[in-house]
């Protein structure tokens, strides 16, 4: 099914300049799901769902909107891979390679090292007294536990971190900078040699990583398509859990009351963690293609149409969320749509939830005492389809 790249007959059409995107989305998003939940927006070339029941009913229905999306920024970057795969290619690709990412295996298998690693990071900027905790500690923690996880021995926590970054740009150049898929290119091309030489190695002795269960999966899996899945693995894996910790973090830094209350009651960082994910959703939208016409939000889509879930809109969407806004660790537990849902519900999920609500947050407000941030430091986040802060300053009493 060809896609569609004009506005479907009847639908809105938005204009909407990716410069203001970047700086802050939700004024926008709050105007679309008030006006025009289903609007046409040239400058992305799809139609934004805003609203959350929408966006949770398209999702029930894959076998409409496909994540097959013909041209996607993804494919482009990475190659074919299980996210823009459907059901029954993407479940065989799915099970090969989720096991090492479940709760029990992450507490059993990955747990211990992720706080080493944790310690170790907190060791090199304790002394100094001042970091950025996104460059100095968030970002190689993620980067180098990521690396673990799947099984890339021979890779640094920042070339991890370096290949996220250039993939991640990809996936997001609407504005088609040659610049930027050059530097994918490069990333993706090391990534494919040091998969090659990762699945070697666990062909001969497995390790209980997503690579190593990729080369013994029951089903076969071919090389191309474990080096595909690790890249888009790595786009997301550094991504979302380094921008909740930083977001979460530049959160309760801001609140300094609601910062009390968690360090008095430890069990919370886990309502920390969700509803940072909501707030500022790491990750805020993802494609879909229409396989047949479809009536949603008032909009009959033809075949082949382009629609883009705004997940990030969808968790402000005030008929679910009250005060939805503001960050607010009281409010009624609703399902957010941070980590997506049906048969794409992110895979790395409990590796974040992990990684950064049982160890990150606990231990970096634990040792660096008086933890805030630097003087004159504003918000930091930037970026809509991929929201979070560039940099986190801060300074501590050091020892």
């Amino acid at each position: 099914m060809s896609p569609l790249t004009t506005a479907a007959p009847g639908a809105p059409v938005v204009d909407l300049d990716l410069a203001d995107l970047r700086r802050d989305p939700y004024p926008a998003y709050a105007e679309l799901r008030r006006r025009a939940p289903l609007a046409w927006v040239p400058s992305v070339g799809r139609h934004l769902l805003t609203r959350y029941e929408d966006i949770v009913h398209a999702e029930k229905l894959p076998e409409v909107f496909s994540s097959r999306e013909e041209g996607s920024l993804l494919l482009r970057t990475v190659g074919p891979n299980m996210l823009r795969e459907d059901d029954p290619h993407h479940r065989r690709l799915r099970s090969a390679a989720e096991p090492p990412t479940r709760p029990r295996q992450v507490r059993d298998l990955w747990a211990a090292s992720f706080e080493r690693t944790a310690h170790d990071l907190l060791d090199r900027i304790a002394g100094r007294g001042e970091a950025d905790l996104i460059a100095d500690f968030a970002e190689p923690l993620v980067a180098a536990n990521l690396a673990l996880v799947l099984g890339l021995g021979t890779a640094s926590a920042e070339d991890v971190a370096d290949w996220s970054r250039a993939m991640m740009a990809g996936n997001s150049n609407y504005a088609d900078d040659p610049d930027v898929w050059l530097h994918a290119e490069q990333a993706t091309a090391a990534i494919e040699a040091a998969v090659a030489e990762a699945a070697e190695a666990a062909r001969r002795e497995p390790d209980g990583s997503v690579i190593s269960a990729m080369v013994h999966a029951d089903g076969p899996v071919e090389l191309a398509e474990i080096q595909n899945n690790v890249k888009v693995i790595i786009g997301g894996g550094v991504n979302e859990p380094r921008d909740v910790f930083g977001v979460g973090a530049w959160a309760l830094l801001n609140r300094p009351a609601v910062l009390d209350r968690v360090l008095a009651d430890p069990a919370s960082w886990k309502r920390v963690f969700e509803e940072t994910a909501r707030w500022i959703s790491p990750i805020g939208m993802y494609p879909r293609q229409l396989t047949r016409e479809y009536e949603i939000a008032g909009v009959t889509l033809p075949a082949g149409s382009r629609v883009a879930l705004v997940i990030a809109s969808g968790n402000r969407d005030e008929s679910v969320f009250e005060r939805a806004d503001e960050f607010d660790l009281d409010r009624p537990q609703r399902p957010h749509l941070a980590f997506g849902g049906g048969p794409h519900f992110c895979m790395g999920a409990w590796v974040a939830r992990h990684e950064v609500s049982a160890i990150a947050w606990p231990l970096l407000f634990s040792r660096l005492q008086g933890l805030r941030l630097a003087e004159g430091a504003e918000s930091p986040l930037d970026g809509w389809v991929f929201r979070g802060p560039t940099a986190l300053n801060v300074t501590w009493q050091a020892a």
